[in-house]
This record gives structure tokens, C-alpha cells and sequence, in this order.
């Protein structure tokens, strides 16, 4: 039983370019619903996305986001096993899908009729939070929380792009990753090296060791050296495989079609300005033969197989922990990217 009925929460009033979060605690702790379990949440990654809505770049409808957030099951709805209850569980990116349409048929994250956390119900920035138990992620004992809040959207985002990309290349096959030591790039790097991809990590050079120690074969400064004529000169002169692109940058995007070779197959992942367009012919697509993918986090089975590297030591997300009291403080560091890998926030106890 809960000893009260209010909790702390970061509160937007309304999204805008610059707005901060009110730290409130006088938020109603939310009743789960039938299906729907309540979690008293340990911790919740930060993810540059949340930058974006909190902004007003990208579409938001409730007051409270986040949307990697870790903790225990503390109260069932109707109709939730009591085998649930103590659980650690993850609350992610999509909060339900219709589970009806075409969409979700084939892979429900790109349901058109998805409601998300932050987005259009409330997020993880708030101690309790209700999530449908669908699609609520089970955490195997023993991994931190604080390690497996960026995995439920960072991490298995790029397991997604990595699995996308397996369908038109092989193991052993050159990957290049751009923004490679980014919060979403290191984790990109240590999923294709683990999947036996030789992964050509390209970023500034003061990301060289993250980089490298994530499992990268080869790295190109692209401050320093000209990232086409590298790649190529690594490649046997044709270009990479696939080339996926980690970082929102415009320019990394407009560098695509110079590093892939025909066939090759460009992975979308980072999310640039909304209006910007990647300047590539369907001319070109058609005549070289190339192949272009988006993906946008992942579906249950790849967060746990996510789950199962992490617990086998084979992925170590780079993290930075903050206090939860800090969340404006973080907010500006995302903002101008001073976060080394990905931020969580310990939520209060």
C-alpha cells in the first residue's frame, strides 16, 4: 500500500524552444488501469529526443516526458498476474499500439496509432508511472538499473538498425557508423561488433578511444581526415556495405551516397532538423541499386536479446548518472552535447 498519494515530477507547462522543467510534488501518483501495472521508478535516462519535444521541435501532448524508465511494479490493475509484482520492468518509448492494424501485424513500434511516454501520455520524469503490461519490459536480476534505462530506447533503437541492415548484408561485411561516439553511436558500434560486422566508427578525435574500445575495427577523424577517400581506401576503393547514421547531423546524412557502394544500404537512426531532406536522386537509388531503412526503437524480442548481450557482458552502455533535482542542468548539457554517452536521472526515493 502507498503511503501517499502524491509524488515529485518534472513538469512542462508548455513546450518551447529554451523552456525548463518545474520540479512538483504535488503530481497525483496514477492508478493502473485494467492491465496496467504501477511502477515506482529507481531511474530514467534522459534521451536527446525528450530535448526535442521539451522544445517544441517535435510533437508533445502531456506535461511529464521521458520515456526510459526503470523501477518496480508496486500495484497491479485488473487482471495482471501477481507473479508481476516486485518486478524490476523498463517503461519505454511505446507505451501501446492498436495491435489490430497491418502495421502491428508486422512489427507494431511503427503502428500510426501508437501512444507513447512523453509524448502524448505522461513519461519517466515522475516517480510512479502506469504502463500497459504488454509493454512493459520484464529486466533479468542483476543488471543495473542506471545501465538498462538507455538500452530501452538508445540501445535497442540501433539493435533495430543493425537487425535491419542483416537483411541485405553479411557478417564480415564493412558498416560505417556516423556519430560513432555518440550516445546512440558507441552503442551502435559494440551491437555490429558483436554481430560480426567490421565496423569503420567515424566521429571528432577525441572520440577515438570510446570508439575503439566499443569494439570498432577502423576509425576516421572526420576533423582531420577526408572521411570518403578513407572509407574508400579501407573498402578496396567501392565504399562501405552500409553506412548508418547515428548523429541528427545534416551533413552527416549528406555524406551518405559517397560512402556507400552500389547496393549498399543507408541505415536512418539519427534524427536531423524535420524539414531537412537527404540529397540523393531516385536516379541514383535506382541505378546503383541502393537501399534505404529507418528504425525507430524495437519490439519486445529485440529489447530482450538486447537484455541477454548486456547480462553476458558483451554491451556497456556509457553513461553518465545525475540526481534528479539536476534535470534542467542536464537538459542544457544535451542540448549543446556535453554528455559523454547517455544521461539517467535518479529519480527520488
Amino acid at each position: 500500500m502507498l503511503l501517499t498519494n502524491t509524488q515529485t515530477a518534472a513538469w512542462l507547462d508548455h513546450p518551447h524552444h529554451g523552456a525548463t522543467l518545474t520540479l512538483r510534488n504535488d503530481i497525483l501518483i496514477p492508478e493502473p488501469s485494467e492491465g496496467e501495472v504501477l511502477v515506482k521508478l529507481e531511474c530514467s535516462g534522459f534521451c536527446h529526443s525528450d530535448v526535442h519535444s521539451i522544445y517544441g521541435e517535435t510533437p508533445m501532448e502531456t506535461n511529464i516526458a521521458g520515456h526510459e524508465g526503470v523501477g518496480r511494479v508496486v500495484k497491479l490493475g485488473k487482471g495482471v498476474s501477481s507473479d508481476v509484482m516486485g518486478k524490476l520492468v523498463g517503461v519505454k518509448w511505446v507505451y501501446s499500439a492498436c495491435g489490430e492494424c497491418e502495421t502491428c501485424k508486422v512489427r507494431y513500434v511503427h503502428c500510426p496509432h501508437q501512444s507513447n511516454s512523453g509524448r502524448n501520455v505522461p513519461g519517466t520524469f515522475q516517480q510512479y508511472v502506469v504502463s500497459p503490461l504488454k509493454y512493459t519490459t520484464i529486466v533479468p536480476e542483476g543488471l543495473e538499473p542506471e545501465i538498462v534505462a538507455p538500452l530501452l530506447c538508445a540501445g535497442v533503437t540501433v539493435y533495430a538498425g543493425v537487425t535491419q541492415a542483416s537483411k541485405f548484408i553479411t557478417k564480415g561485411d564493412s558498416i560505417v557508423i556516423l556519430g560513432a561516439g555518440g550516445g546512440l553511436g558507441h552503442l551502435a558500434v559494440q551491437v555490429a561488433s558483436v554481430s560480426g560486422y567490421r565496423v569503420i566508427a567515424v566521429d571528432s578525435g577525441d572520440k577515438a578511444d570510446v570508439c575503439m574500445t566499443s569494439g570498432a575495427t577502423e576509425f576516421v577523424d572526420f576533423l582531420k581526415q577526408d572521411v570518403e577517400q578513407t572509407v574508400k581506401g579501407l573498402t578496396g576503393g567501392i565504399g562501405a556495405h552500409a553506412v548508418m547514421v547515428t548523429a541528427g547531423s545534416e551533413k552527416a546524412y549528406e555524406s551518405v551516397p559517397k560512402l556507400l557502394r552500389n547496393l549498399g544500404v543507408l541505415v536512418c537512426v539519427g534524427i536531423p532538423r524535420l524539414d531537412f531532406h537527404v540529397p540523393i536522386s531516385p536516379f541514383e537509388i535506382i541505378v546503383r541499386g541502393l537501399k534505404i531503412v529507418g528504425t525507430s526503437v524495437g519490439t519486445e524480442s529485440d529489447v530482450q536479446e538486447l537484455l541477454k548481450l548486456t547480462a553476458e557482458g558483451k554491451i556497456k552502455p556509457q553513461i553518465e548518472v545525475y540526481d534528479f533535482n539536476d534535470i534542467n542542468d542536464v537538459m542544457g548539457k544535451l542540448a549543446k552535447f556535453q554528455v559523454k554517452g547517455r544521461a539517467v536521472l535518479r529519480l527520488p526515493q
